[in-house]
């Protein structure tokens, strides 16, 4: 399978609380939730839609995914008018989470990975069939970049800055190359912007 990462995130790079609820994530502080609410037109909606159609498997961080079991896995597909593919996808395809503190969960198909992530992963990537999908879980998305371990990242910005929230990239971290595939912007001004990463960047040098 292919590792294959979707983030939705504000123009000063903040990812946190992105839901439709204010709550969603208050993690120091955090004020500002429910950003990406009502952002992004059909067209987007649809991508968003056709990407979880992709998905072989979904990797999820432990956050991530407790949000993900509490909200999509309480639902079926008459509970979510419109967004029936992402229902349906997420309740029956395999669901594997990267946690050292989750022993177990109730959200049907899900198993929580064991230490030696690394190995996991790739173990998980020789597997046939579709895409193995990360989905917000920005701790989980950078280390997985860290690791070599990413195919391809898809990225929605929406345009706000937020000024506050957790970031997908923190001020100080490994650095990266990125090799753009696709990019386009929606009616809204939402870009979506498909990368390759592509090691790391060259300097000049003295």
């Amino acid at each position: 399978m292919k590792l294959t990462t979707m983030t939705q995130l504000t123009l000063d790079g903040v990812m946190q609380g992105n839901g439709g609820t204010s709550d969603e994530d208050r993690r120091n502080g955090f004020e500002r939730g429910g950003w990406a609410l009502g952002k992004g037109d059909d067209e987007t909606r649809e991508l968003i839609k056709q990407t979880y159609q992709r998905a072989g498997a979904f990797l999820f961080g432990r956050r991530t995914y407790e949000l993900f079991a509490g909200s999509w896995g309480t639902m079926t597909a008459e509970d979510a008018p419109g967004w029936e593919p992402v229902v349906r996808a997420l309740n029956t395809r395999p669901k594997y989470v990267a946690s050292a503190t989750l022993a177990a969960s109730a959200w049907a198909g899900t198993t929580v990975l064991p230490a030696g992530l690394a190995t996991a992963v790739a173990d998980l990537k020789a597997r046939p069939g579709g895409e193995l999908q990360v989905h917000g879980s920005g701790t989980l998305t950078r280390w997985l970049l860290e690791n070599d371990l990413v195919d391809e990242m898809t990225l929605i910005v929406v345009p706000l800055v937020l000024g506050q929230g957790a970031r997908l990239f923190p001020d100080a971290g490994p650095d990266l190359a990125l090799d753009l595939i696709e990019s386009r912007v929606d009616s809204k001004g939402v870009t979506i912007q498909v990368y390759r990463p592509a090691g790391r960047p060259q300097y000049v040098t003295p």
